[in-house]
């Protein structure tokens, strides 16, 4: 089990979160690195040094781009995705609030072909649920649960589609949960099919915004 990791605090407010980030690098699938809703507008220097040690540590590193469940001018995405690179040098993108409908999927189809071209190499889409399943076949990972623990453990249902992809391809992320249970969740994760989790003690409005424990779980 690898763990995708988006870790929304900024490196000078909890830089130890960010060092143990860093030593655990490889232990990852992959970082989401999200400045301010995006890549802001100016660069951010702390992001940047942060970005360059987690690549020479062996991390994937992903820009936060916000699709607004397909309402957003693909235009704006990909010009977000360009700063990403000029100013943090990410692998790829982490698309998220990504729409799920079938009526979606041209133009989301569009816009990972875009992305691509521009070098992304490693495209992770995030409808949060379970999406039309020609998502799927876009992206190199797909996050088809975000949501509290209580919802997981009570509420959750695989459709027969995700049983034909490899594990590697889908993402579970989960928040709240009690920090006892984090290795249960990621146990859960693993026996519903997905190979890549992201569970975290937090809670919303910013549930990622401290460091992952399932990351020291991994350390073990």
């Amino acid at each position: 089990m690898s763990l995708l990791i988006p870790l929304y605090v900024h490196p000078a407010e909890d830089p130890g979160a960010w060092h143990r980030l860093i030593t655990c690098a490889t232990r990852t699938y992959a970082v989401v690195l999200n400045p301010a809703n995006g890549p802001g507008s100016a660069p951010d220097p702390a992001f940047a040094t942060a970005a360059e040690a987690l690549r020479t540590a062996g991390a994937r590193v992903l820009g936060y781009l916000d699709t607004d469940y397909g309402a957003r001018d693909p235009a704006r995405i990909t010009e977000d995705l360009r700063r990403h690179q000029e100013w943090y040098g990410v692998d790829g993108c982490f698309l998220d609030q990504a729409p799920a409908a079938p009526y979606g999927l041209p133009d989301c189809r569009r816009l990972v072909r875009s992305a691509r071209r521009l070098g992304a190499s490693t495209v992770v889409l995030n409808p949060g649920v379970h999406p039309a399943p020609g998502y799927a076949r876009l992206a190199d990972l797909t996050v088809t649960f975000e949501g509290p623990w209580s919802r997981y453990v009570s509420d959750f249902s695989r459709p027969s589609w995700t049983e034909r992809l490899p594990a590697e391809r889908l993402c579970h992320l989960v928040y709240g949960v009690p920090e006892p249970l984090v290795p249960l969740a990621m146990r859960t994760a693993g026996e519903r099919g997905a190979g890549v989790c992201g569970p975290v003690t937090g809670d919303l409005p910013n549930p990622w915004s401290r460091l992952t424990p399932a990351l020291a779980e991994a350390d073990r």
